[in-house]
């Protein structure tokens, strides 16, 4: 399983807009994605407009090759890609250990 982390900063003021777009986005298109596994949304404390978006797929390619290359990722974008005060910063990890 791979962790799609999306550190996403937007337009001060925007957040309870953000959180329904975003929840929206994920809920409609994201979802129905190849290798969707599941998601978070965490906002920050300190600094309200930042926020950690966590997406778990099957593979690697199930996000740069099939949602990125696919129309479901303009459809994303449009949901959600006016709230964004800079483009997101987007990395992908594997998991090393957790806890029970």
């Amino acid at each position: 399983m791979i962790l799609e982390l999306a550190e996403i900063r937007i337009h001060p003021g925007k957040q309870a807009e953000f959180d329904a777009a975003i929840v929206k986005g994920i809920e409609t298109v994201i979802s129905t994605a190849k290798g969707f596994r599941g998601y978070k949304v965490n906002q920050g404390v300190e600094s309200p407009e930042r926020y950690v978006l966590m997406i778990f797929r099957e593979a690697l390619e199930n996000h740069t090759v099939d949602f990125r290359r696919s129309p479901a990722f303009q459809q994303w974008r449009g949901i959600v890609g006016g709230y964004f005060a800079a483009p997101p910063a987007v990395e992908h990890f594997t998991l090393v250990a957790k806890s029970a």
